[in-house]
Order: C-alpha cells, then structure tokens, then sequence
C-alpha cells in the first residue's frame, strides 16, 4: 500500500515552495556579506525576518500536519520518497515548536547583532555588541527551550539538532575530553618534528592574482562557473544554492598562501552542494545532510587532499607562475617549502587561521562556552573572561584583544549555537572518507600529484554527494567506509603528518 497521491504531492509542492523561499534568504544574506552597503542593514534585517516569518507559517500552517499523518499512515515503498517523508517530518517538529512571532524576533535580532558586530569585531569594542548579543542569546534560549519539550532533549541539544540531526553533546563532550588530552602530545611531537620555519615566498602579491589562481584552482577541482561565483567578504564562506553556488575569501597581499587554502576548503563546500542529487533538488531529502558532512568535505579536499606533498608536488610550479616572477621558479614556491607551509603547527589565538593540530582546540573552547551560554551557566558579561582562561589552558596562550578573542567568528552574533562541533566532527570524518576513497582508488594521490581530481571527486560523488539526505549521517559513513565514525583515524593521520613529516 502507498501513500495517497494528492498528500505526497501537496507536500511536495509545498516543500518546494519552502526551498526557494529558503533560497532567497541565502542569497539576500550572500548579499549582506558581500557588496549590501552598510545603510541597508536596517532593511534588510525586515526583509529577512518576514522571509522567515513567511517560511515558518508555510510550514506550520494546520494543514501540514494532517498531511503528514495521511501520508505516513500508508508509507512509500520507494526509499527517497519514505527519506523524503522522514525529512519533512523532522523540519516540520522543530518549526512547529517554535512560535512564529519567536521566529521572526530571532531574525531580526540576528540580522542587527551580526552589523553591529562587524563594526565592535573593527574596533576591538565588545561593549558596543554586549547588548545585541545578549538578546540574542536570550531569544535562542528561548528556542532552544520550545525545541526541547518537542524533541525530548535539553535545550543545547535542541540547537545542535538543527545542524547535526541527532547528534547529542553528551556523546560529543567525552569525544572531545579525549581529543583535549590526546592533542598536546601530538603537537609537541610536531613541534619537535618541524624543525625551523621555511622562508615564506616573497611578495607582494596582489589580489587580483590571487583571485585568478583561485579560479584555476577552483577549476582543477571541478568548480562550473556557470553554476556559481568567488567573492570577496570579511569572513569566507559558501552560500547560495546548489544550482548557483556563492563562495567569498579574503586576501592579504603580503601572503598569498591563506587565500589558497581559503578557497580550496570553500570550493569543498561548494563541490557538495552542486553535487547533491538534481532530480531531489527542491525537496528536504535532496538538501546537505548536515553540517559535519558538509564540513567534512571541505575539509577533505583542503586538509586530506590539498596539504599533500601529492598535490603540492602539481601546484607548485602553478602558483610560482602566477604568483612569483612569471618564469615558473621563485624562492619559496617549490613543492617542499610549500609544503612545510601548509603543515606548519604553531599554537595562534584565531580559529580559522588554525593549524590542523590546534584547530580542535579551537573548537573545544567554543563548545564549552556556549553550552555555558545556553544553560545560563555563564553570562554574556562573563564572555570575555571566560574566553580568556579557556585559550590559555588549552593553548597556552594570553589573549590580548576581544578582537583575537570573543569577537573573532560571527557565528554566536548570528544566532548560530551549537554549530561550532560540527568542525572537528567534520575533521574527523573527512579522514575516514578519504582513507575509504584511497582504499577503493588507490591512484588518488598520483592522481593528485598530476592536478586530476575527477577520480577523488567521483568517488565522493558517488558515495557522498548524490545520497543526499537519503540515509542518516552514520548511514551514509557506515555505507562509505565500512564503520561508524572512529577518531582513531584522525589522531592517527595527525600522527603520521605532524609526528613524521609525511603526506
């Protein structure tokens, strides 16, 4: 038996209507971050909170929720449709939690506490965003708390929800203890290992070059301008949609190799979002899976793939020329310094400047506060105190600016609780996957050494990319590699990297 047609279609059709109007919020918040001039920040927080507003009561309305049951009493044989259903199900629970007016106050919120923290972020003023913030933090408690009676878990947990489905901070916190015990010792081994750092390559080198190495490199991963765009923001990030994917980076013009990086880890993103399944593309099932996922494929691409001597070895003589003096050698542009580059370890105080050993850290620190925040165990006053003693007993390091402390990432000031860990577990997985994909190709890193990527990314695509939302994430792991997530894997990759040199 299956489910009556007129309910799946009704659904369906209103999903679809949900996803472009989700869309459109995407693409209005590229624009926030990317060319928006400051004076329209007042109007484009309206525009985003009824954006919201709109999409929550389409989904709440009444009548959803008896569609839901009329098509769940005689489910769909076929498995994207029964996943399909499952993930309207799942969207519709966390919304219908969530009073509209709750909704639109969070977005407004959010939208003024994310402008007026890139104004405090410039002037190293966390007072001036105190105030911002702390609504912030209260309306998401609040959500945090409708959420939870529905779900049946704590109000952190209801947040985390949201970015990783079903992922618990009860499993989360004894995972990472263990990395917070396990990382020191391989840092020290990696300090130990690296020796004296390699002179960097001489600049200046202007953005305009570097934005065209980042084309080429973005095209050698399998990037299709015709379905997307780089530009330039204040903190990088893919945005936008599958079939029109927005990246953004930034450039320093006395050091190139951030930006290089920069792009290839957000080119991963953005090959997961082009390369989620078309025939499902206006539906729940054929969205991103999560965020670790999601992570995890930016990740593979940058760390796994791109710090290779491997890929290095290709890219080398590329970016001398167009970056060095245009001959295709200049000092510091050979395979082996750029490499001693790219696997450099040295404790710093911002995240997304992180090394691959200290990035947990980072994460570490931000998981902990902000599950502080959301139990009320620690108050926005209390932020930049707190952040302090978190950095220096777990990196050793003084903080002397809010700027390199609290105010460094936008997440927090843009509602964003509980998405912090989904980027060490996504480290982690982009470990087990690539150890996977090379098991199954083993030419992958000759493959790379010769700048082709089309065998690691089919394998991805195949294994990753087209499922969707089809499975759950540990599924989807479980399918691809053969076992359930073990951080082993990725404690033994930092082993092998950091403690000898090799990769």
């Amino acid at each position: 038996m299956t489910a009556p047609p007129s309910a799946l279609l009704a659904l369906k059709t209103r999903f679809a209507r949900l996803t472009h109007l989700e869309d459109a919020t995407g693409m209005l918040h590229w624009d926030l971050s990317t060319v928006m001039p400051e004076g329209g920040a007042e109007a484009r927080a309206a525009q985003l909170a009824t954006l919201k507003a709109v999409t929550h009561e389409l989904l709440t309305a009444p009548e959803v929720g008896d569609l839901l049951a009329a098509a769940e009493a005689a489910p769909p044989a076929d498995p994207w449709e029964a996943a399909n259903l499952r993930a309207m199900r799942r969207r519709w629970r966390h919304a219908t939690a969530v009073p509209a007016d709750l909704v639109e106050a969070h977005a407004r919120a959010c939208a003024a506490c994310e402008m007026t923290w890139r104004r405090a972020r410039a002037d190293d003023d966390f007072a001036a965003v105190r105030d911002p913030l702390a609504r912030v933090l209260d309306l998401t408690r609040a959500i945090g708390q409708a959420r939870a009676g529905v779900l049946g878990c704590d109000p952190y947990d209801a947040l985390l929800d949201a970015f990783e489905p079903d992922a618990r901070a009860a499993a989360i916190a004894p995972l990472f203890d263990h990395l917070a015990e396990a990382l020191p010792g391989i840092l020290d081994d990696a300090l130990a290992a690296q020796g004296p750092a390699p002179v960097p390559p001489p600049g200046p080198f202007p953005a305009a070059r570097q934005e065209a190495l980042a084309r080429r490199l973005m095209e050698t991963l399998g990037f299709d301008f015709r379905h997307g765009r780089l530009d330039r923001s204040l903190h990088p990030f893919c945005g936008g949609v599958p079939d029109d994917v927005r990246l953004t980076t930034r450039y320093d013009e006395t050091d190139a190799t951030g930006a290089v990086m920069g792009v290839l880890h957000e080119t991963g993103h953005a090959m997961y979002e082009r390369g989620l399944p078309a025939a499902w593309r206006d539906q729940p099932v054929g969205r991103a899976l999560g965020m670790s996922l999601h992570e995890s494929q930016s990740l593979l691409v940058e760390m796994q793939a791109c710090r290779t001597r491997a890929f290095l070895t290709w890219a080398a003589p590329l970016m001398a020329e167009m970056l060095g003096d245009g001959r295709g050698e200049a000092a510091g542009w050979d395979a082996d310094t750029l490499f001693r580059l790219y696997t450099r370890v040295e404790p710093g105080l911002i995240r997304v400047d992180a090394d691959e050993v200290t990035y947990p850290l980072h994460v570490i620190l931000r998981f902990r506060l902000e599950r502080a925040l959301i139990a009320d165990d620690l108050t926005v006053d209390d932020l930049p105190g707190a952040w302090r003693a978190g950095m220096r007993d777990l990196l050793g390091l003084a903080v002397p600016t809010d700027r390199d402390g609290c105010l460094q990432d936008i997440h927090w000031y843009d509602g964003a609780f509980g998405y912090f860990p989904t980027y060490t577990l996504g480290a982690m997985t982009a470990a087990q996957l690539f150890q996977a994909a090379v098991a199954a190709r083993p030419s992958i890193p000759d493959d790379l050494a010769r700048g082709d990527f089309a065998p690691l990314m089919g394998w991805l695509r195949a294994n990753v990319h087209e499922k969707g939302s089809l499975l759950t994430g540990p599924e989807l792991l479980t399918a691809a590699t053969g076992r359930p997530l073990e951080p082993a894997v990725f404690l033994a990759h930092l082993r092998t990297r950091y403690g000898t040199r090799t990769g």
